[in-house]
């Protein structure tokens, strides 16, 4: 049989330590194809290039035996995904992963990722799409504790399908394998971001910015994804790109337009 074509992407750079893991993990289950940023694009959301030329170079990252076609793009994550599916791919890919991220993506954090916007433009073009993090920001995070839930992970969004329209957003608690729970299917904890600007003086005089904050829960459910990563579990959140608040349509038609 023919093996299932994994298009990989991310959103720190095609050489990060997380990518260079998931690309070893989806070489055991299909043939892959890496499109990827040529540098870190973390936090550019939905992001694309619009007012600049876009590259995209055939290189080779890992030159042992069986390497995976790669290319790398000065485009961001969302950008790496449309060259993908628009231009570097000779078929339509049966899935495609994004991470493995360095730091959480739970929450509201989905709204500014990288990695779950290279997903979400995928699932938008019909490919099954999924997203992973692993709660560490280290460069040196241990991504093999999670290998083989990754794996399940693909393998049985491979086998059943991942429902229309819906893409799937996968944290990993930074915990050793031993201390790893299991997976829960949760919703997006509600949550924000508490923020405020470090205002300094450069050395030339000019006053300038640095965005610093706090991350503020503001839900106490046990049915979050938040909850789950603290308690060691792996979170799987069903994350749509359909982003109508279809509960206040009636509300809103009872307003007098005219």
């Amino acid at each position: 049989m023919k093996k299932p074509l994994i298009l990989v992407t991310n959103d720190d750079g095609i050489t990060a330590p997380g990518i260079r893991a998931l690309i070893k993990y989806m070489k055991d289950i299909g043939d892959v194809v890496v499109v990827a940023p040529d540098g870190p694009q973390s936090g550019q959301g939905h992001a694309i290039t619009i007012d600049n030329t876009l590259y995209a170079n055939k290189i080779v990252v890992d030159e042992k035996q069986g390497a995976p076609e790669e290319y790398s793009c000065t485009g961001t994550p969302a950008d790496c995904v449309k060259m993908a599916l628009q231009e570097l791919l000779d078929r339509k890919p049966d899935i495609c992963v994004s991470g493995i991220n360095h730091g959480s993506n739970s929450s509201i954090n989905v709204i500014y990722s990288g990695t779950m916007s290279a997903a979400i433009e995928a699932g938008i073009e019909g490919v099954p799409a999924i997203g992973f993090s692993l709660c560490d920001y280290s460069w040196n995070a241990d991504f093999g504790q999670a290998e083989e839930i990754i794996k399940k992970i693909v393998s049985e969004s491979l086998e059943n399908g991942i429902p229309k329209g819906v893409v799937l957003n996968v944290n990993i608690p930074k915990a050793a394998k031993k201390d790893l729970k299991g997976i829960k299917v949760c919703r997006q904890a509600r949550a924000n971001w508490k923020e405020k600007f470090d205002k300094r003086t450069s050395p030339a005089g000019k006053d300038y910015y640095w965005l610093t904050g706090e991350f503020e829960l503001l839900d106490k459910g046990e049915d979050t994804d938040e909850w789950a990563l603290a308690n060691n579990y792996v979170s799987i959140v069903p994350t749509q790109f359909d982003l109508t608040a279809h509960h206040a349509i009636q509300q809103l038609n009872g307003w007098q337009f005219e």
